[in-house]
């Protein structure tokens, strides 16, 4: 199938007639591709076909360093000279002493790289060896922290993520990562919090003396410039030979450590809200780390506040909050009575992440139909969710919000360490919630217009995804028919 979807949009479109007959025509394409569908969805390797050439709007909860694939971090590390302790897996800078082995013995000696993949991602993972998925998850970024936390290596993760995105027919992603992070650090250390009476606008003065945001916002900026050209080099874009990631549109998310003191986490919302300011190519913010930890649980409420307080300063930056990534025993019962609700009525978030324990917060429904009505979209990770709090079919509340008409876009959260992708999730979804074409066409679009871009750049995004679902409906509706 992928060689038919070859077929050019010019031609798909030069080959329809008058307009009636255009619509017509589509109509009965789309309901063939309905039928098609239908056949496909116990078949899993057809199903899978399908759902690879179906256009998808994009993907727009992305972690950079858990979607780049674990063999690009472990080429990465060998390049880098990088060395991998033999009991726990954590990678270090060179040069190696005795109990760890050169990352590139991972490029060639199959049964270390085989223990390798395992230790920094969730291939072959099952639960009760000892760890949770939980656990096994969340400490794969420590493992290759070190190979991911290099500047240099970014354009490479950038491109390799990129690239397959766009080879899953993605037009679109916000990719959740950090620039400047250590300098931000620095300046967060003349920000005094004090915890009995919070004075967010002292300490929005702090972080705003002198120039040294500026400056820092400044190589922000000069890094992402250096990051893209290095990306359209790999690509090749612009040459006879581009790969399909040249298409894409990128756009960025700086990402605040929620489970930081709180002096930090405050000055990383400035920086993000003044980066967005800034530079169009991010366009917000986003809270990262496990929202089970103890910082972040007990700073959670806090967290809420400093966002509404800086909303108010900084109209323009977009916020996505991970909200809800909990299940019971996770964590004590109080804490998963509020967090969504908070997110979305104090936080301000445009768009949650996970919302995993929506059905266990107080007045629930409430909140599902306040989402509804201002069009805060759920960010669904069904692969992850499933991976790290044990969430899925009945128990994950993706049907519920699609219920309830809460816009749901499906995404891969961290997709190298899942060992997933879109095409996947879009897969679970399909046969566990029995999803119809046209739903599908539904959570596509939804990526689009719940996108944080600029009205311009989602217009043409989105007649360029109505093109390919032409161009898609025409292939497959001819299959079917």
């Amino acid at each position: 199938m992928r060689a038919g979807l070859a077929v050019t949009l010019a031609v798909v479109v030069a080959a329809i007639p008058a307009a009636g007959a255009v619509a017509a025509e589509e109509r009965a394409d789309a309901g063939r591709v309905e039928a098609y569908l239908a056949q496909v969805r116990n078949n899993p390797q057809r199903l899978h076909a399908f759902l690879q050439d179906l256009p998808k709007g994009g993907d727009l909860h992305t972690h950079l360093s858990g979607a780049v694939s674990t063999e690009t971090l472990i080429r990465l590390g060998a390049s880098g000279g990088q060395c991998i302790n033999v009991v726990t897996f954590v990678a270090a800078a060179g040069p190696c002493v005795a109990g760890q082995r050169a990352a590139a013995d991972a490029e060639t000696d199959q049964a270390f790289r085989t223990q390798v993949i395992a230790a920094w991602s969730m291939e072959g993972f099952q639960p009760g060896q000892g760890e949770s998925g939980h656990d096994h998850f969340f400490n794969t970024f420590g493992k290759f922290g070190s190979i991911t936390g290099v500047p240099a290596n970014r354009p490479e993760m950038l491109a390799q993520v990129i690239d397959k995105a766009a080879r899953q027919n993605e037009l679109y992603m916000e990719s959740m990562l950090t620039r400047q992070g250590s300098l931000v650090s620095a300046l967060a250390q003349r920000v005094t919090f004090d915890p009995a009476a919070p004075d967010f606008t002292a300490m929005l003065a702090q972080v705003l003396a002198g120039d040294d945001l500026d400056r820092i916002v400044a190589a922000a900026r000069a890094e992402t410039d250096v990051d893209e050209a290095a990306v359209h080099s790999l690509l090749r874009c612009g040459t006879p030979v581009a790969a399909k990631g040249c298409a894409m549109t990128v756009r960025y998310l700086n990402q605040v450590s929620r489970n930081s003191a709180p002096n930090v986490v405050f000055t990383q919302m400035v920086y993000g809200f003044e980066l967005a300011t800034a530079d169009q190519r991010t366009v917000g913010l986003n809270m990262v780390q496990p929202e089970d930890g103890a910082v972040s649980l007990r700073d959670y409420s806090l967290h809420m506040r400093m966002l509404n307080y800086l909303r108010g300063i900084y109209p323009a930056g977009h916020i996505s909050l991970h909200a809800g990534e909990l299940v019971p025993g996770l964590v004590p019962d109080a804490d998963l009575r509020f967090h969504i609700r908070e997110a979305v009525l104090i936080g301000q978030a445009e768009r949650i992440g996970h919302g995993v324990d929506i059905r266990y917060e107080d007045d629930w429904p409430s909140t599902m139909r306040i989402m509804a009505r201002r069009g805060i979209a759920a960010e669904i990770q069904l692969t992850s969710n499933e991976q790290i709090l044990g969430v899925s079919g009945r128990d994950h509340p993706f049907p519920t919000y699609r219920a309830l008409g809460v816009p749901t876009v499906l995404n891969t959260d961290d997709e190298g360490v899942s060992r997933s992708d879109l095409t996947g999730d879009y897969q679970r979804a399909v046969t566990t919630y029995h999803l119809t074409y046209r739903d599908l066409k539904q959570i596509s679009r939804a990526a689009l217009e719940h996108a944080f871009l600029d009205a311009a750049t989602r217009q043409t995004l989105l007649h360029q995804l109505e093109l390919m679902f032409k161009a898609f409906e025409h292939q497959y509706g001819s299959v079917a028919a």
